[in-house]
């Protein structure tokens, strides 16, 4: 009898030690097939990077592009001329240099505003800067207001500080316009860029190179 007593105890533990040990393999084995998705999707973000946004005249024309980048984005002419470099640190400070690899200047990103500054960042031209009724100004290094961003119905108006206005943004069917004060399409682009950002586009009192570094420095933190 003692010796029955003893088997069955002596089985019992054998059983219990071999549930245990099938318990932990499957807890090993779970953990690995958990983290696996978060591959996928910085697949999908980096092949979003690339999307090459075009301009184009009314007619359908190029007249120029800005090609995304994994740290940045190259402008180009309509005959694939580069014609400034883009590139975007970790901070969110953005520099631009032409074809030949010379710094043209900064934009920084801050909670507020975009600032350009000149090639050593020790001046500052021109401030992109929201305002508490939801547009924005683009004021100049003395902090004058040079122009003031306003939204309407379909997009943004550029007005001057008198309120005339110099340009309209208008997104319509798929298609984002710059149209000037008498409603003629200077340029458009059927590609995914905000509002906000091409405007920038339509401050003359920067150069095409300035325009496209604000440009990009806005639409890549989405105009926020």
């Amino acid at each position: 009898m003692k010796d029955t007593v003893l088997k069955v105890v002596v089985l019992f533990f054998v059983i219990t030690a071999l549930l245990g040990c099938s318990n932990t393999n499957k807890s090993s084995v779970e953990p690995n097939q958990v983290n696996s998705s978060p591959v996928a999707e910085n697949t999908t973000n980096v092949a979003t990077s690339s999307e090459k946004i075009k301009f184009k005249t009314e007619g359908g024309t190029d007249l120029f592009s800005l090609k995304q980048q994994a740290d940045g984005a190259k402008l180009v002419d309509g005959k694939e001329k580069e014609l400034v470099r883009i590139k975007a640190d970790k901070s969110g400070k953005v520099k631009f240099k032409n074809a030949a690899d010379k710094t043209l200047g900064y934009v920084v990103t801050a909670k507020g505003y975009w600032k350009l500054e000149n090639p050593e960042q020790n001046k500052e031209l021109y401030v992109l800067r929201k305002q508490n009724n939801g547009g924005l100004n683009l004021e100049d290094a003395g902090k004058k207001v040079v122009y003031q961003i306003k939204s309407d119905d379909n997009g943004w108006e550029i007005l001057k500080p008198n309120n005339q206005l110099v340009y309209q943004v208008k997104v319509k069917e798929g298609k984002t316009a710059l149209k000037n004060s008498s409603g003629k399409t200077v340029f458009y682009t059927k590609s995914s860029i905000t509002p906000i950002a091409f405007a920038c586009f339509g401050f003359d009192v920067l150069n095409r190179e300035q325009q496209a570094a604000l440009a990009y420095a806005v639409n890549l933190t989405g105009g926020q």
